[in-house]
């Protein structure tokens, strides 16, 4: 992995939420949801991130996107995250909200929820156009040329720019977002989960879009997922973590090939299996590994 190559650094992040209480609301204890994490992300790469809920996945992008201290104004948070632009590190947590305006069209966010992350009172065109009023100087005309080429790209038309999100079906909102996250023409896409509230069959139309966006654009991704037949399918690289924790980081092939922590085998023997007559064999496996524990 060669320095040139690499668009993110996060080096040694922490994030600690406090927990007041008592009648003067005190701190008495804080929340380790993420602890001394550390990877890189090369340019056009997509790194998965997995583990089970609580773990400290969504926190991990939220930290990455600079976005903690707008809602959680307590939140303490230390390490390094650098953003390699032409060669040049801005490290981000340090920055300012209105300086750290100027790189939010560097790094977007795919939401889980396709259902809450569009404002129901906002036309299509308006909820995709939204981005590029903040962040651009172009025209009316501009930006609803791009809203229209961007509605194309993830399988919709023009006519329905003129739709509300409630119009639309899950799949389809999630297209809407996927072409939001995509106005600024950013670099870095973190998808948190978002094929999660998804149908199956829906699942498999979205990652593949992904894949082909990705592919068109050189887009780096990192993938928030606890699906890991998703995450095999889509990523180059896998991070597991648990308990705010990066317990191990691999290549795909290698990770489910050869994964190093009982965690991460955990976690790929409760992958469901096509093949019912193994049952029994994964059912030993599980128990000799309990007895080793």
């Amino acid at each position: 992995m060669s320095e040139q190559a690499k668009i993110l650094k996060v080096k040694n992040l922490s994030v600690d939420f406090p927990i007041f209480g008592g009648i003067l609301k005190r701190k008495v204890g804080a929340v380790h949801a993420v602890r001394n994490v550390s990877f890189d992300l090369v340019k056009g790469e997509t790194l998965g991130i997995v583990g089970e809920s609580g773990s400290g996945k969504s926190t991990l992008g939220n930290a990455i996107l600079n976005v903690l201290k707008l809602t959680a104004p307590d939140v303490k948070i230390t390490g390094e995250i650098s953003l390699v632009l032409d060669n040049d590190e801005v490290e981000l947590l340090g920055l300012a909200p209105k300086i750290m305006k100027n790189y939010r069209e560097y790094v977007q966010m795919i939401f889980q929820d396709p259902y809450s992350s569009l404002n129901p009172r906002m036309l299509v065109k308006d909820i995709i156009k939204e981005p590029l009023n903040i962040n651009t100087d172009l025209s009316d005309n501009e930006k609803m040329e791009k809203v229209d080429w961007l509605l194309n790209k993830v399988g919709l038309t023009t006519e329905q720019s003129n739709r509300y999100p409630h119009e639309f079906s899950g799949g389809q909102r999630q297209r809407i977002g996927i072409a939001r996250s995509l106005a600024t023409d950013p670099d870095i896409i973190i998808a948190d989960e978002p094929v999660s509230a998804l149908d199956v069959s829906i699942q498999a139309q979205i990652i593949n879009l992904m894949m082909d966006l990705q592919e068109e654009f050189n887009l780096s991704i990192i993938f928030i997922a606890h699906d890991l037949s998703v995450v095999k399918h889509i990523s180059n690289r896998v991070g597991v973590m648990y308990d705010g924790e990066l317990l191990e980081i691999k290549e795909t092939e290698s990770i489910f090939a050869d994964p190093e922590h009982d965690y991460t085998k955990e976690l790929l023997r409760a992958i469901p299996q096509p093949d019912p007559s193994g049952r029994d064999a994964r059912k030993k496996s599980r128990l000799a590994t309990k007895a080793i524990k």
